[in-house]
């Protein structure tokens, strides 16, 4: 596992993502299992075209993000890592990519997941989609 004295990486950022990085921040050599979730800007939602996105983030939202990697680290004895991307995304950007590296590959998936699941609900990141046919909408204000 990687050196618990060291802070995970995590990090809101207006450039692309290094997807190496957030790879390299997690991966050691007593680690069997090093995955890397990217999450990508897709082309529709409920229905409706999306033709890009912007998001947003709270001044204080690297902070939480922090806290949210080294509580799940703690937690699950997994070497974590997150990055999300503000700003302004096109179809097929990453806009969030996490990694997890550890022994073995159940405890690997079990803790990205959770890290996702968390980033998701709990780090104050808005997102606005433009629609393909003009209109936008705010979501997870």
């Amino acid at each position: 596992m990687t050196e618990r004295g060291t802070a995970p990486l995590a990090r809101i950022t207006n450039e692309p993502i290094d997807e190496a990085a957030v790879h390299a921040a997690v991966d050691a050599p007593d680690c069997g299992a090093v995955l890397v979730f990217r999450g990508v800007i897709r082309n529709h939602d409920g229905g409706h075209s999306v033709a890009s996105l912007e998001y947003s983030a709270h001044p204080e939202a690297e902070r939480f993000l922090a806290s949210v990697v080294a509580e799940e680290s703690q937690r699950s004895g997994v070497a974590l890592a997150a990055v999300h991307r503000i700003g302004a995304l096109e179809i097929g950007d990453a806009a969030l990519v996490a990694a997890s590296a550890a022994p073995h590959r159940g405890e690997a998936f079990a803790a990205l997941e959770q890290l996702v699941e968390r980033i998701k609900h709990e780090i104050p990141i808005w997102k606005r989609q433009h629609f393909s046919s003009g209109s936008t909408e705010w979501v997870g204000l």
